[in-house]
């Protein structure tokens, strides 16, 4: 499916987005997707599938390129875990704010229905949590292996409906995020779910024949059907 290639004005510089829009005419909800660490570039199909499943149901999706080109540079010096962690943390807010931005871009365009929802993907799902906490437009979060950045917790009062997806084997995000979330969700009045995936390492949904790969695509385009397709 061809995608068109957009950007928007945020802080720190423009937003590239890759739009693939739903065949259905008239107002129609979008969903965000925020890619893991590594970027959409590493396994492009894996996050298609998401945004294929998307457009079926009636629902646009855009692929949100939220890190600068000054986060690219800084990344492609740092080798160690703890490095790179490190530096994420202290850029959580500057990349929330910049999907904020995306949102409303998104939610001005005409064809908007005004139903917005946030996939995140590991790194993505931790950027997606904390936009979500702090931008009531958000109409629902789905994370994949993620959870909310620590510095964020201490202010959540707001969440939308959410559902996370964890493999029970991560080790890199481990399931305790996951289920911190979905935790932070339920006690701030969100309705949360958590479905968990038995032996299931991080990443488990961009294995293209594992049959939980079609699985998690088809629960997450499940939950924004229910969620942004509201009359």
């Amino acid at each position: 499916m061809p995608a068109e290639t957009l950007s928007v004005d945020a802080s720190e510089g423009r937003v590239a987005l890759n739009h693939f829009a739903s065949g259905r005419t008239g107002k129609r909800p979008a969903v965000l997707v925020l890619h893991g660490s590594r970027g959409f570039d590493l396994r492009p199909r894996a996050y298609e599938r998401y945004a294929n499943a998307l457009t079926a149901d009636g629902i646009d999706a855009y692929f949100v390129r939220y890190y600068t080109p000054a986060d690219e540079q800084a990344f492609e010096t740092m080798h160690t875990h703890v490095i790179r962690e490190a530096y994420e943390t202290g850029r959580f807010d500057a990349w929330a704010a910049r999907v904020s931005s995306v949102v409303t871009a998104v939610l001005a365009g005409a064809d908007s229905s005004g139903r917005i929802g946030l996939l995140g993907f590991s790194l993505g799902g931790y950027v997606a949590a904390a936009a979500a906490a702090r931008d009531k437009r958000v109409a629902a979060l789905a994370v994949l292996y993620g959870g909310m950045p620590d510095n964020v917790v201490p202010e959540v009062k707001h969440l939308p409906p959410m559902i996370e997806l964890h493999g029970e084997a991560d080790r890199n995000v481990p399931l305790a995020k996951g289920e911190a979330l979905v935790g932070l969700g339920k006690s701030v009045g969100a309705a949360a779910e958590i479905v968990r995936y038995p032996g299931k390492a991080h990443g488990f949904d961009f294995a293209d024949n594992d049959p939980m790969t079609a699985d998690a695509v088809g629960r997450v385009a499940s939950f924004f059907q229910a969620r942004l397709n509201v009359a």
